[in-house]
C-alpha cells in the first residue's frame, strides 16, 4: 500500500477505484493519491466528453481527461497539456 502524495494517508484502492469508474481505461495504479485527495469531474472532457480527475487545491479544470490527453500526444506528438488553449476572435 503506498502513501497518498498529497496528504499521505493509506490509499484505499477500492474506494478509489469505485471513484474513477468514470474515468476510462484508468486503474487506481495511475494514481498516487487516496479518494479524499482526488476529485472526478463528470462530463468534463472536450475530446470524449467523460470525467476528468482534478488534483486537490487546484481551482482550474482541465480540458482533457488522462486517456484522451495520452492519445492526443501519442498521434500529434504534442502534448496540448491539460487545458486547452483559449481561441481569441
Amino acid at each position: 500500500m503506498k502513501p497518498c502524495h498529497s496528504c499521505q494517508a493509506v490509499i484505499d484502492e477500492y474506494i478509489l477505484d469505485k471513484q474513477l469508474e468514470n474515468l476510462r481505461d484508468l486503474t487506481v495504479d495511475d494514481f498516487n493519491v487516496c479518494a479524499d485527495c482526488a476529485t472526478i469531474v463528470d462530463d468534463a472532457c472536450v475530446e470524449c466528453g467523460g470525467a476528468v480527475y482534478v488534483p486537490r487545491g487546484e481551482s482550474v479544470t482541465p480540458d482533457y481527461c488522462p486517456a484522451c490527453r495520452s492519445d492526443l500526444i501519442e498521434r500529434t506528438g504534442h502534448d496540448p497539456g491539460w487545458t486547452c488553449d483559449t481561441i481569441s476572435t
